[in-house]
């Protein structure tokens, strides 16, 4: 008989994710198979990535992700988001976490379901014709559109990812519009090849890029508007440099089971 796992499903807004508790090791994180097969919403659990929470000595915990194709991925903003409200629901933490993540060291604070949590500096950021090319813990790629509510994200973004320049590695492709004192943000991620109800690096992508767009500078606060919710991201602008990077925003339970 085979053993069953225990599995979490959480959600940031509406990026959704498989969590496991493997701090005794018991999950094979190199089995693509089987993570690619708990992500499809047809035949699995469904996701847009499955995360492991590991035991990491001088850390609360570490965070591996997995894209939902089944391949480990780079940081994922909203999945740190969510494994830092399972840390908190499963014991590990009360209201701070320090984890580490696949681009380094991660801080997090936590009240009810929203999650503030830092995000790497940014110190370089390229353009790529009227598009800005950065890195906020994932590859990003953005641009500002006009009526992004009826763009052709997946087709525009499949282009963009699959190009000359990026098909090798891949990139997450982000369409921006202006909106109130915020922005309006559609991706279309790598991994997932797909759009997304929420992508946190993206967010926080565009939110740099439009900072710089608008050539503000100092300690900004840039609400950031998803399909999935709404996120905040908060930065200290310092010249190119980008510093004090946080993604707060939202993340629950949705449902836990085995399989």
């Amino acid at each position: 008989m085979q053993e069953k796992i225990k599995f979490y499903k959480y959600q940031g807004a509406g990026n959704d994710f498989i969590l496991i508790d493997n701090r005794t090791g018991f999950f094979d994180g190199n089995n693509i198979d089987l993570i690619h097969r708990l992500c499809d919403r047809r035949f699995g659990i469904g996701a847009d990535g499955l995360m492991l929470l590991q035991d990491k000595k001088n850390f609360d915990f570490e965070m591996l992700y997995y894209n939902a194709d089944g391949r480990e991925g780079s940081m994922c903003g909203n999945g740190g988001r969510c494994i830092v409200a399972f840390a908190r629901d499963l014991g590990i933490i009360a209201h701070k976490a320090d984890f580490l993540a696949v681009d380094g060291t991660h801080r997090a604070t936590i009240a009810d379901n929203q999650v503030n949590l830092g995000m790497v500096d940014v110190h370089e950021i390229h353009r790529d014709g009227d598009a800005y090319v950065l890195n906020t813990g994932s590859p990003h790629y953005v641009k500002m559109v006009e009526d992004l509510r009826h763009y052709p994200v997946y087709n525009e973004g499949y282009a963009i990812r699959n190009n000359e320049t990026y098909q090798e590695k891949g990139i997450n492709v982000n369409f921006v519009e202006k909106e109130n004192d915020g922005y309006f943000v559609r991706t279309f991620e790598r991994g997932v090849e797909n759009e997304t109800l929420a992508c946190g690096t993206g967010a926080t992508a565009a939110a740099i890029a439009m900072a710089l767009q608008e050539n503000r500078t100092g300690a900004l606060e840039v609400p950031i508007r998803v399909l999935g919710g709404q996120l905040s991201i908060s930065f200290t602008q310092e010249g190119d440099h980008f510093r004090n990077v946080f993604l707060k925003g939202p993340a629950d339970l949705v449902f836990e089971g085995k399989f």
